[in-house]
């Protein structure tokens, strides 16, 4: 009989994966599968089930909103120049972090995970996707920034990096993102207190914002 026709190219690609695609889509089961197995906190009825109220804790001191009026509250109230320009460098950081992760959940639009319960504390629309987590993203940025700028006892030093590890670590417990998620956020988040750093707001360099104050 006449020889079989070849296949077009592009079917040959589909039947022949390449190799970073196979790895990428083992990474993704794996991510997949291990955040729900983390996830004992996700629901009353999870393994840790129990824990979920303190875990919401947690979330709460991880969230923007707090963190912007305290920071906000802040400058207001502070009467040292010095004080005033930490925070509002604070206040700049957390915009800009804000930004960036609703930039990128907007443009990846990665779902949340399927065992995750909406019940978050204030939500807006970009944040019903899951990549990069918010929360381990501000975590990053807040502990870099208050490591640098505060003058902290080292007991109070150790318990800053804790608490960024375990706003982190209570995302994937929650149920709220996969570890990716997590992953990412702390690297954008170590990646955005860069920016902050050599953007830094000074008398000198913006001298319309420190009149306002």
């Amino acid at each position: 009989g006449a020889a079989a026709a070849p296949l077009p190219e592009e079917d040959c690609m589909k039947l022949n994966p390449s190799f970073v695609g196979i790895a990428f889509s083992s990474l993704l089961a794996i991510d997949l599968w291990a955040s729900k197995r983390l996830g004992v906190c996700a629901g009353e009825g999870s393994a840790w089930g129990s824990a979920r109220p303190l875990m919401k804790v947690i979330e709460v001191s991880g969230h923007g909103i707090p963190w912007l009026l305290g920071t906000f509250y802040g400058l207001c109230q502070s009467d040292s120049s010095a004080a005033r320009e930490v925070l509002l460098n604070l206040l700049s950081a957390l915009l800009l972090d804000l930004v960036m992760v609703a930039v990128v959940k907007g443009l990846v639009k990665r779902p949340r995970p399927t065992h995750n319960k909406m019940d978050m504390f204030v939500t807006i629309s970009v944040d019903k996707y899951s990549f990069p987590s918010g929360h381990a993203t501000r975590a990053a940025l807040v502990c870099r920034f208050v490591l640098r700028h505060l003058v902290l006892a080292v007991p109070l030093r150790v318990l800053v990096v804790l608490w960024a590890l375990i706003v982190s670590v209570s995302r994937v417990m929650l149920g709220r993102h996969n570890m990716t998620d997590v992953l990412f956020g702390l690297l954008l988040g170590y990646a955005l207190y860069g920016v902050v750093e050599h953007c830094w707001l000074s008398p000198a360099t913006a001298p319309a914002l420190f009149a306002l104050w």
